[in-house]
C-alpha cells in the first residue's frame, strides 16, 4: 500500500478561504483505500471551526529547531469521511482571527509548518511514500527535506508532488530574512534555488526542489510557462517542464448534488430540470429581492470581486448593459471596495434587474447555482475553477473566457452541430464579453428547446473526482516506481 501524506495551508471542514481547500478536503477521500493510505496534514489555527477543533485529540508534542530557535509544536488528529487528519499546533503561529496574515508573518509561520511537517513524521511514525504539498505555504517541505534530512534514511526514501493552485501567490520575502529564520545554507538562496529578483520565494522552492510539479488544468500549465502567466516564475517552469503536469480538479458531487441538496428548497436532476429548476428561480428572485419573472434571463455570480475575476470588464459594461437589456443578475461576493460599490450603486439604480449582495452565503450560493440560467466567469485567469463545474451540475449554463481550467472544461455552443455546454469569448474585452452573453440571451429566448438541450448536455458531464484521481494515482505509481 503506498503512503500519501498531503500538506496544506487549509481544508474543508476544518478552515476556508479559497478553492485550495475545497480540493484538500475532498481529492483525499477519493483514493482507493485499499491501494493508498491517504492522509492530511494542516496548521490548527486559533480561528478554524470551534466545533470541529474541540474533537481533536493530542498524539504528541516536541520542538522544532527554526534557525536558531526552539519551537513548540504539539500533533493532533481526528478522522472526517475516513480519511486521518493531523494538526500541528503552535499558539504563537498559529493565533488571530484569520489564517492568513502579513508576508512577513506568514513567511516564518509557513517556514515553521513545513519543517513541523518532517519532524512530525518520526514522532508518529508514519513514513510516506510522497509528501504532496500544495502552494507557497507549503514550498519548502522540498526544500528542507533535500536540504537537512538526507542523512536519516527514512526521509531518503520520500519524494515529493507540489501542486500549485495560483502562481500570482508565491511567497515572496525578505532574503536574509528567509535564511535566519530557516538556517537553510546560502546555496539554497541563488538563481538555482529559491531566489527570484532578490528575494526568497517560497512557491520556486516547490518548484525546484520537487520530483514532480503539477497544476490545476492541463491550459493553465501552458499559460504559467508564458510570460503573461507565469507571474515571472515563466522561465524556471520552462526549465523544469519535463516535470510539469496539468491535472485538472473535480467536483465533490456528493456536496454538489441538485436531487440530495439540503441547500436548495426543490431537488432535481436532469430528468425533471424542466419544472423544478423554475421553481428555485422563483425562490431565488424571491430571496435576493428581484421581481418574479419567469421567462427572464437571470444571470448568476458567485465570486470574488477582483480584476483575476474579470470585474473590470463587467465596470465597463455594466450601466449600459443593465438599461438596454430584458436582463436580471445576482450577485453574491466580497473583494474590492471599487467594485463592491460599484454593485450597491448599481443595485439601487436598476433595483428591478440588479440584486448585489456584498457578503459570502453558502446558502445563498447554491440557490444561485440552483435557481439561475446563466453563470458568469469573465476572469483574467482561472487555473482550475468550481463554480463553472458546479454551475454545469446544476443546469446553469457558464459563460466564461476561454482561460485556464474554463477552457478546459466548458466546450463552446456550436449552434450548427448543436454540440457544447455554455458560451465563451476569447479575447480579454468588455465588448466580446456583452456578444457571447447576447448570443446567450438569444438562444434563451427565441430557441427554448436548444437552450434545454444544452442545459441537459451540460449536467450529463462527468467533472468528479473520479477521473482526477485516476491521472494522480497514475503519477504516485510511476514516482513509486522511480524510488523502487
Amino acid at each position: 500500500m503506498k503512503k500519501i501524506l498531503f500538506a496544506a495551508s487549509e481544508a474543508v471542514p476544518f478552515i476556508k478561504t479559497g478553492g485550495l481547500a475545497d480540493v484538500v478536503g475532498s481529492l483525499p477521500e477519493y483514493f482507493d483505500s485499499k491501494r493508498y493510505d491517504v492522509r492530511v496534514v494542516l496548521p490548527k489555527y486559533a480561528c478554524m471551526d470551534a466545533g470541529l477543533a474541540a474533537s481533536l485529540k493530542l498524539v504528541t508534542h516536541f520542538d522544532v529547531v527554526l534557525g536558531w530557535r526552539r519551537q513548540y509544536a504539539g500533533v493532533l488528529q481526528t478522522k472526517v469521511n475516513g480519511v486521518q487528519y493531523y494538526f500541528i499546533d503552535n499558539e504563537f503561529y498559529f493565533a488571530g482571527e484569520h489564517p492568513y496574515g502579513e508576508i512577513y508573518q506568514d513567511a516564518e509561520k509557513f517556514a515553521f509548518f513545513s519543517k513541523a511537517v518532517l519532524d512530525m513524521l518520526e514522532q508518529i511514525g508514519f513514513w510516506p511514500d510522497i509528501i504532496h504539498c500544495n502552494d507557497w505555504q507549503t514550498g519548502l517541505i522540498p526544500v528542507f527535506l533535500k536540504e537537512m534530512y538526507q542523512s536519516k534514511e527514512n526521509y531518503r526514501a520520500i519524494h515529493t508532488v507540489f501542486s500549485i493552485h495560483n502562481i500570482r501567490f508565491q511567497g515572496r520575502w525578505i532574503l536574509g530574512e528567509v535564511k535566519d529564520v530557516t538556517g537553510l545554507s546560502d546555496n539554497v538562496f541563488t538563481p538555482r534555488g529559491i531566489e527570484t529578483y532578490g528575494e526568497a520565494n517560497f512557491l520556486k522552492g516547490g518548484i525546484v526542489y520537487s520530483d514532480i510539479v503539477t497544476t490545476v488544468s492541463k491550459s493553465y500549465a501552458m499559460e504559467i510557462m508564458t510570460p503573461e502567466g507565469g507571474e515571472g516564475l515563466d522561465g524556471v517552469l520552462r526549465y523544469y517542464n519535463q516535470k510539469l503536469f496539468g491535472i485538472l480538479n473535480g467536483l465533490d458531487y456528493r456536496e454538489f448534488n441538485p436531487r440530495m441538496d439540503p441547500r436548495i428548497p426543490y431537488h432535481y436532476d436532469s430528468s425533471d430540470v424542466q419544472t423544478q429548476k423554475p421553481k428555485n428561480k422563483e425562490k431565488l428572485q424571491e430571496m435576493v429581492g428581484l421581481p418574479k419573472s419567469p421567462d427572464t434571463f437571470l444571470i448568476g455570480m458567485v465570486s470574488r470581486m477582483s480584476d483575476q475575476k474579470g470585474f473590470d470588464l463587467i465596470a465597463q459594461i455594466l450601466d449600459s448593459f443593465l438599461a438596454s437589456e430584458n436582463v436580471q443578475i445576482a450577485v453574491l461576493g466580497t473583494g474590492e471596495a471599487r467594485y463592491e460599490n460599484m454593485f450597491r450603486y448599481f443595485a439601487e439604480k436598476y433595483p428591478s434587474k440588479l440584486s448585489a449582495h456584498i457578503c459570502y452565503s453558502e446558502d445563498r450560493a447554491h440557490l444561485i447555482y440552483a435557481g439561475a440560467d446563466a453563470f458568469l466567469m469573465p476572469s483574467l485567469f482561472e487555473p482550475c475553477g468550481l463554480c463553472q463545474l458546479i454551475a454545469l451540475r446544476y443546469g446553469t449554463v457558464p459563460i466564461v473566457r476561454e482561460t485556464g481550467g474554463l477552457r478546459d472544461t466548458v466546450e463552446p455552443y456550436n449552434k450548427y452541430t448543436q454540440e457544447g455546454i455554455g458560451f465563451s469569448f476569447a479575447n480579454y474585452s468588455a465588448d466580446e464579453m456583452v456578444s457571447i452573453i447576447r448570443s446567450a440571451m438569444g438562444l434563451y429566448y427565441t430557441e427554448k428547446e436548444n437552450w434545454q438541450n444544452l442545459v441537459l448536455r451540460g449536467m450529463n458531464q462527468d467533472f468528479s473526482w473520479e477521473s482526477s484521481v485516476k491521472a494522480y494515482e497514475e503519477l504516485y505509481d510511476g514516482i513509486c516506481q522511480i524510488i523502487e
